[in-house]
Order: C-alpha cells, then sequence, then structure tokens
C-alpha cells in the first residue's frame, strides 16, 4: 500500500489515468467500475490504481470522517459478484489535517477484461469509460498471453461445433453480459465466445471452460467431467447398494442434476419441540450438501479423470474431488482464504446463478449444519484429494438456533 507522502503526490496529480477522486459515500456503481477499470489497466502500466474517497477532482480532502463501516463496504466490493473475475485490492484510511481519506488500491488484473455487471471499464486518460470492441479484443489478447489456468486454455481436439450456440445465448450470455452491450454488440458467436474465455482465438477452438460450459458431453475430451453419485443402505462402500447415477452433461445441466439428487434423497422427519408442537426437519440441511458440492465442481482438478464422489450412506455425507488446496489456500488457513484453480468455471457457475459471493460457500454450509443441528463438517486434505464428511442430524433432536 502507498505511504501518505505518496498519496499526497497523486492527489495533486490531476491528469494521472490510474487515480480516481470522489466525494461519494454510496455511489457503489461508480466505486464498482472505477475498480473495474483499473484492474484492467489498459495503459498496461502494471501498477496498481487508486480510488480516494474524501478528496474533491482538485485533490482537495473533503472533511470526510472515515468509518469502519465505509472501510467494510468499500472491501465488500470486491467480493459482491459483480465484479467479475474477482479484484486484488486492498483498503486503508489516511488521515490528514482537513479530513480522513478511504483508499482503495486496486492491482492490475492477470485475466483481463474484467467486467462491472457485465461491462468492461476502462480508463481513458483521467477518466473512466466502457471499452469498445477494440479496446476489449486488446484486453482479450492480454488475458490470453497471462492465462495458465487449464479452464482457459484450449482443448486442442475440440471445435466451434461441439458447443451448443442456443445454450450460450439462452443460458448463459444474457447474464454475463449486460443487456445493451448485448444489443449494441455486432460480433461473431466465436468472438462472443473469447470474450467470456470460452473460446481460443489463436489455436480456433473452445477452451476447456467452453467445452465444460457448453459442450454436450464434456466427458468426450475431459473423462473425470462428472460427478458419480452413489447411495448405500449402510455406512461404507460395502454395503448394498441402493441407487446409483451419474450427474453428466454441460455444467447447468450437472448443477441441476445434483439439485433433483439432493431433493430426492434428503429426508424430512417430525420432531416435537413442545408437548403439543412437532417441527418438521432434515437429516441434513440443504443448503449444506448444495454449497459443499458446488465447491467441489469449482475447485476440482479437471486435468484428473476421477470424477466427483458423491456418496450417500445411512449416517452420514461424503464429497471427494480430485485436486488439493490450491493457492493461497493450506490447512491452516481454509475456508477463510480461497484459490481459484478454475476461475472461468467460478465465473460461470456465480453467472448461472447457483452462488453470490466467492469464498463463501463452506461457511455458509458450516453455519448451515449448527442451525440444523447437525456435527461439524469434517475436512481431509491432500495434494491430489480434498475430501468433506458431514454426519446425520443429532439423534436427539437438539438444535442451535442463532
Amino acid at each position: 500500500m502507498l505511504s501518505q507522502e505518496q498519496l499526497l503526490i497523486l492527489l495533486s496529480d490531476l491528469e494521472s489515468d490510474h487515480v480516481e477522486r470522489t466525494t461519494s459515500l454510496t455511489n457503489t456503481d461508480k466505486f464498482g467500475q472505477a475498480i473495474c477499470a483499473f484492474a484492467n489497466d489498459f495503459p498496461n502500466h502494471r501498477q496498481p490504481g487508486y480510488l480516494i474517497v474524501g478528496a474533491h477532482d482538485d485533490g482537495r480532502p473533503s472533511g470526510l470522517v472515515v468509518t469502519d463501516e465505509l472501510l467494510q463496504n468499500l472491501a465488500a466490493l470486491r467480493s459482491d459478484g459483480n465484479i467479475q473475475p474477482l479484484p486484488a485490492i486492498t483498503v486503508s484510511k489516511f488521515s490528514l489535517p482537513d479530513g480522513d481519506l478511504a483508499v482503495v488500491e486496486v492491482l492490475p488484473a492477470d485475466l483481463p477484461p474484467v467486467r462491472y455487471k457485465g461491462k468492461v471499464w476502462i480508463r481513458v486518460g483521467p477518466r473512466r469509460a466502457t471499452a469498445s470492441e477494440q479496446e476489449e479484443r486488446i484486453l482479450s489478447e492480454r488475458r490470453i498471453a497471462n492465462a495458465r489456468s487449464f479452464d482457459a486454455l484450449p482443448c486442442l481436439d475440440s471445435t466451434l461445433a461441439d458447443l451448443s450456440e442456443a445454450r450460450f445465448y439462452l443460458a448463459y450470455l444474457r447474464r454475463a453480459v449486460a443487456e445493451e452491450v448485448i444489443a449494441e454488440n455486432q460480433r461473431s458467436f466465436k468472438l462472443q465466445l473469447a470474450s467470456l474465455r470460452l473460446f481460443d482465438l489463436k489455436q480456433d477452438c473452445p477452451t476447456n471452460g467452453g467445452i465444460l460450459l457448453l459442450a454436450d458431453s464434456p466427458s468426450f475430451y475431459l473423462p473425470g467431467a462428472y460427478v458419480q453419485f452413489v447411495r448405500y443402505a449402510g455406512n461404507d462402500v460395502t454395503s448394498e447398494v441402493i441407487d446409483e447415477k451419474r450427474a453428466i452433461g454441460d455444467l447447468l445441466t450437472v448443477l441441476q442434476t445434483l439439485d433433483l439428487l439432493i431433493d430426492v434423497n434428503l429426508r424430512q422427519h417430525p420432531v416435537p419441540v413442545s408437548t403439543l408442537r412437532e417441527e418438521i426437519v432434515s437429516d441434513y440441511p440443504r443448503v449444506a450438501v448444495r454449497e459443499l458440492l458446488i465447491n467441489a465442481i469449482m475447485h476440482r482438478n479437471y486435468q484428473s479423470n476421477a470424477p466427483v464422489r458423491f456418496y450417500w450412506f445411512a449416517d452420514h455425507i461424503e464429497i471427494n474431488n480430485p485436486g488439493g488446496l490450491y493457492g493461497e489456500a493450506s490447512p491452516e488457513n481454509f475456508p477463510y482464504a480461497v484459490g481459484y484453480r478454475n476461475p472461468v468455471i467460478a465465473e460461470a457457475i456465480r453467472v448461472l446463478g447457483y452462488t453470490n459471493r466467492f469464498g463463501q460457500g463452506v461457511l455458509r454450509a458450516r453455519q448451515a449444519l449448527v442451525i440444523n443441528g447437525n456435527p461439524p463438517a469434517a475436512f481431509t486434505f491432500d495434494p491430489h484429494w480434498f475430501a468433506v464428511r458431514i454426519a446425520a442430524r443429532l439423534a436427539n433432536g437438539s438444535r442451535t438456533r442463532e
């Protein structure tokens, strides 16, 4: 983060294209657009950009008193789901003689273009603007040069014909990109796919993420791209198999199949809460099972031929996925630090409406288990696998309420 001396220099540099000043405290659209523009780093400075809250356009402090609530609101812009991919930001408070300043430092994104509510914002001199088609293409080419996540790499044996154009337009594009941008956009199917990291123009083929999201049979190219569901009568894999299915196909179909499997297998029953009243409860909170499955699909290693395993036993559920903790995540900081092995898939899951805030799924699952009266989830990590075990609701019927 910059020093106070560096901040004073930025305040006085009125022509800089990596500084934006504002006196607004509540214009989250303005804040989000500014963060998006700095993350895209269109001038390619490869240096942070700064949103300074509490300063006039001429650099004078407005006399603001920066509160903890304001700092928290600014920090929340990172993961509220409106800026994709997630930006890298830090938020700090500076106290000057003429008032406080809240400063948001935004690092250039590794995988541009970054969008705010479906639009690509960039800096044009000291102002921000939506990117033109040519400007967005430049950012996409920069992303291709930087991208090394497996889901952003070309699936070399595949072709455009493997992707469902109808699925792209009907189920995905209108959720990923603002309506007015679509209306103005005359680009081809290929170029629209490429702008969302679903097609590699250089290799003239879909990316692995494009295959997972839009192909009818992703497992033809990525053999482990499915979820194996098994329902057992007993408490281990040697017991009788009651049901067995594969959640297979494009990403949305897999997610919808898992929703159905949860609903079909989730058992509800009455428990007494007083002498005259009963309450209907579930063996497992639906939200917890769902969040942990989404976590497995989002973070798994798609280079592995092994599927995600969703095993439902008589007294517990196990969810295992190939691929250990990734990036900044470690057994010591899990689940508070998150590394994204598959940023294209993570973004697609958000666009499809299966998560609202990144990095919160495991925490939501933990909370739901407590409220429902289940024991805490047990997580197991190794370099090649991630596993979670959740036990059925406590038999005595006790529940912990918020």
